[in-house]
This record gives structure tokens, sequence and C-alpha cells, in this order.
């Protein structure tokens, strides 16, 4: 088996388009009768969850997971099994020709591009699981190529992504001045996977969809696996996220003149969940329902946190202001 860091050299200059692709980023919905969808990447469960949704739940009828490709041969077959996926691939180029949309699932984001560069050239819709990238400069040539070539591209976390999220946002934006924001959600940050990344990006996105992106400098204060981190807006707005290590869930508290409030969803998300659905409908219009810029800067918010969790001291983000 190749590996994922070596598969890519291996592309072949003649590799087809998929057959449906225009109409995938040019016609309407109806119009595509069945979508083909291939996998790079098992190790995480997600992409189990992506074949019971698609091929047994059939939450999406006119698609269907078809193929997948695992870090090691067990990972495939264990996937392909629960997802109920007929094709495991020993190299993910193999399923070029063969789909009409990728997902891209590794556990570390420092795979992810790498692994998408040879579908995105051939005009293959892309969704890339969170985090989107481990470096934001590698970030930005890939989107910039993805543009080049007109293949639509998109990441979030599916916590970030959901009817609940913008719920809050909008809860938010009715209260007037909000003095402070307190964060809550399991983080761990010596995980192998990336650190803060890999987990991190379901308590820091849902912060930049709920109160904006322009965050200028980031602090980490650690003891053990217990940690803090500290989040200052360019317009004075203080947020601080509690990185959990024992419990799992999101809460989300503001301070305003009436004191300490919790904010919770008034809303109950669609099945299925808004995430999957944009996902989607990506693949078959051609509508990324995020911007670039987005994508990058949350990715610049935790390269700063990374950098200080080794420093502890304040970082700045690197966010290009919208």
């Amino acid at each position: 088996m190749k590996s994922r860091r070596s598969f890519i050299k291996t592309v072949g200059k003649g590799a087809a388009l998929s057959a449906i692709a225009p109409q995938l980023l040019a016609g309407p919905v109806q119009d595509v009768k069945h979508l083909r969808i291939g996998i790079i990447g098992a190790e995480n469960s997600h992409t189990i969850g992506f074949g019971k949704m698609f091929n047994i739940d059939k939450k999406f009828p006119a698609a269907e997971v078809k193929y997948v490709w695992g870090e090691s041969d067990e990972f495939a077959r264990n996937a392909a099994e629960k997802g109920n996926i007929p094709n495991i691939v020993k190299d993910p180029l193999e399923m070029l020709g063969e789909i009409d949309a990728l997902i891209v699932d590794h556990r570390h984001a420092q795979y992810h591009l790498e692994a998408a560069t040879p579908f995105i050239k051939e005009g293959i819709p892309t969704f890339i699981d969170k985090p989107f990238c481990y470096r934001a400069a590698e970030g930005k040539e890939f989107l910039d190529l993805a543009r080049e070539h007109g293949t639509p591209v998109t990441s979030y976390s599916t916590i970030a992504h959901s009817a609940s999220t913008y719920d809050i946002k909008m809860q938010a934006e009715s209260m007037g001045k909000i003095n402070q924001v307190v964060r809550s959600g399991p983080v761990e940050l010596d995980s192998k996977y990336g650190g803060i990344f890999f987990y991190g990006v379901h308590i820091v996105q849902p912060l930049m969809y709920m109160f904006g992106e322009d965050i200028e400098s980031v602090r980490i204060t650690r003891k053990g696996q217990n940690g803090s981190a500290n989040l200052v807006y360019k317009n004075g707005l203080f947020a601080t996220l509690i990185l959990k290590n024992i419990e799992s869930g999101w809460e989300t508290f503001v301070e305003t003149e009436e004191g300490l409030i919790e904010l919770k969803s008034r809303v109950e998300e669609s099945d299925p969940a808004l995430c999957y659905t944009d996902i989607v409908e990506m693949f078959r219009s051609g509508k990324e329902p995020r911007s670039h810029q987005s994508i990058l800067n949350c990715v610049r918010v935790l390269e700063a946190l990374e950098k200080s969790v080794a420093s502890q001291e304040w970082e700045e983000t690197s966010i290009i202001a919208s």
C-alpha cells in the first residue's frame, strides 16, 4: 500500500474527469441522477458515519459512497463493512474517473491537502473534514489552485456549521453589548493528531461563527492536561475557552449588563443536518457554503493557539480582515 505521503506522486497525466462533473458545477440539483462519492481516510470514525448516512440510512437517496481508501487494510475493511461501502481501493488515484465527489477524512490535518490535490486538479468537488489543514500558507496555495481549476471546495466543523450555532449567533446579535464570552468544549492539547488542531476546531470555529473572525491575539494557559485559552477581538471582545479533557459537550456563556447568560439553541437540527445538506448541495451545484478566507482564518487562529501551547505567551493570529 502506498503511504499517504507518497501516493500523490503517482498521478497519471491522462487521468480522466468524472463524467458527471460538469453537471455538478452547473446544473440544478434535480438534474443529477446519482452522485458517486469517494472517501480518502478510514482511521476516523466519521468515514463509517458517512457510509451509514449515505448507504444504509439513505438520507440522500440519489447519493452513495462507492469507494474508500484507508490508512491501513484494517481501517479500510472496517469502514467498508460498517458503512456498507462496496469498493476498497489500494491507491486513492484509482477513484479518479469513478467518482463525482470526494470527502477527505484523515485524523491529522497535515495529510488533507496532499490527498485532495489530484482530485481538485480534475474538477472533483471536495469536502475536507475538520480541520481543513495544518498550515494556513499551504491552505491558501491549495484553495488558489482549486479556484484556478474551477473546483468547489469546503471544510468546516460540523459543530460550527449547524442550525444550533446559527441560532445562538442570532441570539447574541440581539443582546446588545457583550463584554466577554466564555465557551467550553473538549480539547486534547497533546493529541498525536495535531494537538489543539484535532478537537480544538470544534470549540474555536463555532466561536468565530457566532462572534466574528477578527481575532487579533490568543494565549493558552495550562497545567498538565488542564487549561484555558484567551482570545482578543479587534473590537475589544474578550473570549475565554475552557478546554475540557474529561467531559464532552460544548457550552457558550456571555457577560452582559444583566449578568452571565448561557446561550442555548432554541431550534432542532434537521435530519439530515445542515452540515451534511450543504456538503451535498456543493457536490451537486458547485455552490461553496463558506468563503475561502473564512476557512483559512480558522486555521490561522489554531496555528496561533498551537504556538501559545508551547510558549504560553500571547501570539498574534495573522487574521486577514474581511
